[in-house]
């Protein structure tokens, strides 16, 4: 199969507006643990204790999240990216609309929290398989020398989903307490059942990877990509892991801790900190495609060391804005870190792609970028909430917990940029042994 002109600018929007689905609903329930799911699903008399029971609830979609990639990625290298990708939209739509029919612990006792549990399970395990497939389709249908900007597309859905997640708590957040409480928070979920259908439409029109094809075609599929990318490539799963470390770590925590720090601690109203955070994911949403075009330019690995490195900086002038509770210094100390994070997590997915060769590549960038974001994505709500508890009244070690994210991210960019050196690709395809490293 050929790409036409139209197929590559097709790929990339198939990529965006399913990942944008895919993230929606991850985001809605990040959302709704800082905000209501505490309360409803894990009482207790301690605030701090329901509320780390909701994030507690949220950890665990990442922990399914390494063994999904493991599996979505040995199927999507052996039977193609496309059918991965419908299965997984199909997944994770079910999943959320069930989450806003399910009964709370006040209706159904432990059961609720564990339906719950299990649901979170379900997202997680789309997500998983989604993130792989969905950089690969843009990715792999790009013209040459415009891989990394291509596959930037998939990541753009993660500002996208977030603005729909945002405005849909938004609106919500205008309820009456005892309405939203009672009903309001399910809304946002009912509304993944009609995207769902929108995201199944989109993608059953584009075609397979035509890299992917091509192996098939000539018989280079592997049989166990998994235990084949893990033998072989073990050193570029291990760096692209790190690399990713703040890209998914720094958003939850910009974008799901920082809810409960400053309305929990700081005493500032939902609504508030609901309108920053919108203000700042629209400039997220703005700037992404901005940086995978300048990385495209100054160089794919040079940009993401200088942008991991400010990463590392930035947590600082962040909380002495945040701590002033006023909303444009709020708005504009959260935006600093968010636009330097939207910078890394463009680029990252397409430099990460070409570590691996088309045969097993699913299997390595779902490995690698799900056990980055399951460890520090899952735990980085949790752990920020614990610290500010801990910690009460001071921000710095919170701002080096971040520092500390983001300098993991830099020893992954380092180690991955130079094993791109040392290998010339990385991998090059060899048609005996399938791959050399």
């Amino acid at each position: 199969m050929t790409s036409t002109t139209s197929t590559p600018r097709r790929a990339a929007a198939a990529a965006f507006i399913g990942t944008t689905i895919e993230f929606y609903d991850f985001y809605i329930y990040a959302f709704a643990a800082a905000l209501v799911l505490g309360p409803l699903f894990f009482p207790s008399e301690n605030p701090m204790l329901s509320t780390m029971a909701a994030f507690g609830s949220f950890a665990v979609g990442f922990i399914a999240r390494p063994f999904a990639g493991m599996v979505f990625g040995h199927l999507g290298d052996r039977l193609g990216r496309k059918k991965m990708l419908l299965v997984t939209i199909l997944l994770m739509g079910i999943a959320t609309t069930c989450i806003g029919l399910l009964p709370t612990y006040s209706q159904a006792g432990v059961w609720a929290p564990i339906g719950l549990i299990f649901l979170r399970l379900l997202q997680g395990i789309s997500v998983g398989g989604e993130w792989g497939g969905a950089v690969l389709m843009a990715s792999e249908h790009a013209p040459k020398g415009r891989k990394v900007f291509f596959a930037s597309f998939a990541q753009w859905g993660s500002p996208a989903g977030l603005l729909l997640a945002l405005i849909a708590f938004r609106c919500i957040s205008e309820m009456e307490q005892e309405s939203l409480m009672s009903w309001g928070w399910r809304i946002p979920f009912l509304m993944s059942g009609v995207l769902m259908i929108v995201g199944l439409v989109i993608r059953f029109g584009v075609p397979e990877s035509p890299e992917f094809t091509k192996v098939k075609d000539s018989d280079q599929t592997s049989k166990n990509p998994v235990s084949e990318v893990i033998r072989t490539g073990w050193r570029q799963i291990l760096f692209a892991a790190l690399a990713v470390t703040i890209g998914s770590g720094g958003f939850f925590f910009t974008n799901t801790f920082m809810i409960t720090y400053v309305t929990q601690y700081q005493g500032i109203a939902k609504t508030t900190i609901l309108d920053c955070l919108f203000v700042v994911t629209i400039l997220q949403f703005l700037s992404q495609p901005c940086s995978a075009l300048l990385a495209e330019r100054l160089g794919e690995g040079r940009f993401l060391k200088w942008v991991a490195s400010l990463c590392i900086l930035v947590p600082y002038p962040m909380f002495l804005l945040v701590q002033t509770g006023n909303l444009f210094y709020m708005t504009a100390g959260i935006a600093l870190a968010v636009i330097l994070l939207a910078a890394l997590y463009a680029v990252i997915a397409g430099y990460m792609a070409e570590a691996f060769p088309t045969r097993v590549r699913y299997s390595g960038i779902s490995i690698a970028y799900q056990l980055g974001s399951g460890l520090t994505g899952g735990l980085t709500p949790l752990l920020g909430t614990f610290l500010a508890g801990y910690f009460a009244g001071q921000w710095w070690p919170l701002a080096v917990f971040f520092s500390v994210l983001a300098f993991m991210s830099l020893t992954g960019v380092i180690g991955l940029s130079r094993l791109r050196s040392q290998n010339a690709k990385s991998y090059v395809l060899a048609p005996s042994q399938g791959v050399i490293s």
